[in-house]
């Protein structure tokens, strides 16, 4: 890894990864230097970012999603909606940060910047004794948590069945094993290997943790939730594997898609939808900001006081300098991969 040297930002310019057309992010993305964003208006705050996390997503909007326009734009875009730094200036108005207050933020674009401006109110203070590493990743993933968790329940219509993930070793699929083992949730895991299959049930005892490369891994799935099947799947990965985690289920039961990991597609005609009344539902945290102000705030607090309270589920593969994001992109890629690649920007 590049050692960390100091920004070249000297008032005038900046550094930023920006693309200016949609593709595979290795051969899109530019580091570049540019203007910095112009003075807070009313109500937002400047943030210079020390650390900001590659999830999925944002590499799957770089790509460009299905149905996305094609060809170059008019204004280069950056990516990322989260990261943490310090507030640099406030806006009028801004009442509860300062600057050199140390906070996360979620969702605002251009992550992938030394300086934004953000409204204040998707600006949140970091909880005193937490480190910078699990600040960059304090919202995201506990939100994504309560979005899935509410999904589940939903689609359980008040009746607890089996539940089983995909990728249950991602930093997301170990947020929701640890709350299965809360609040008594019947939860089976899946994952590609043996080794993450063992070290899951290292970390989770009590949960069953099963490696899709076993030959007869649906048959230890149907063991593991009663010989019933499930009654929710939830699933990160998709593509060819949706088939199979149809299979899974239960008659009347739920798939809930939120990721696209996964290589390969599955028509949907062939999942056996209306004979086996099977429902297919899709959940994104995209949709997080349509929540009312209040709840927004009470899902902001439960992710503050996560991150106080079990940094451990808030894991960093590693750390990489903006100048270094090939690196780090080829990391967020690594096979056996642990914890969420960031790039990173000194504070001065």
């Amino acid at each position: 890894m590049t050692p960390i040297i100091k920004d070249p930002w000297n008032g005038s310019v900046m550094r930023a990864i920006t693309y200016d057309q949609h593709g595979e992010a290795r051969q899109v993305l530019r580091l570049v230097e540019q203007p910095p964003p112009t003075a807070p208006a009313a109500g937002q705050v400047q943030v210079r970012v020390l650390s900001r996390p590659i999830h999925p997503g944002d590499l799957a909007g770089v790509q460009g999603f299905p149905g996305a326009p094609q060809g170059r734009f008019a204004t280069p875009r950056i990516p990322g909606l989260e990261g943490m730094g310090v507030v640099e200036i406030v806006g009028e108005g801004v009442q509860d940060l300062r600057p050199g207050q140390r906070v996360a933020f979620f969702p605002v674009p251009g992550a992938w910047s030394v300086l934004l401006t953000a409204p204040a109110d998707l600006v949140v203070p970091v909880p005193e004794g937490v480190s910078d590493e699990t600040a960059a990743l304090m919202l995201v993933n506990p939100v994504t948590l309560l979005t899935l968790l509410r999904a589940v329940e939903d689609a359980q219509h008040g009746q607890a069945g089996p539940v089983v993930q995909t990728a249950a070793g991602s930093s997301v699929g170990k947020m929701v094993s640890a709350a299965a083992l809360k609040h008594d949730i019947p939860l089976v895991n899946l994952v590609r290997s043996a080794a993450g299959a063992q070290a899951l049930r290292q970390r989770f005892p009590g949960l069953p943790a099963i490696s899709t490369a076993d030959a007869d891994w649906r048959a230890q799935v149907r063991d593991a939730t009663g010989g019933r099947g499930a009654q929710v799947v939830l699933d990160a990965v998709g593509g060819s594997l949706t088939g199979e985690l149809a299979g899974l289920l239960d008659d009347g039961g739920t798939l809930i898609t939120y990721g696209q990991l996964g290589p390969g597609s599955t028509p949907l005609e062939s999942l056996a939808l209306p004979p086996r009344a099977l429902t297919v539902r899709g959940v994104s945290i995209g949709h997080w900001m349509t929540r009312t102000p209040e709840g927004r705030a009470e899902d902001v607090a439960f992710a503050a006081r996560l991150a106080a309270t079990a940094p451990e589920l808030f894991e960093v593969a590693a750390g990489y300098d903006l100048a270094d994001f090939a690196k780090a992109i080829d990391h967020v890629r690594r096979p056996g991969k642990s914890g969420t690649v960031l790039l990173t920007s000194p504070a001065s």
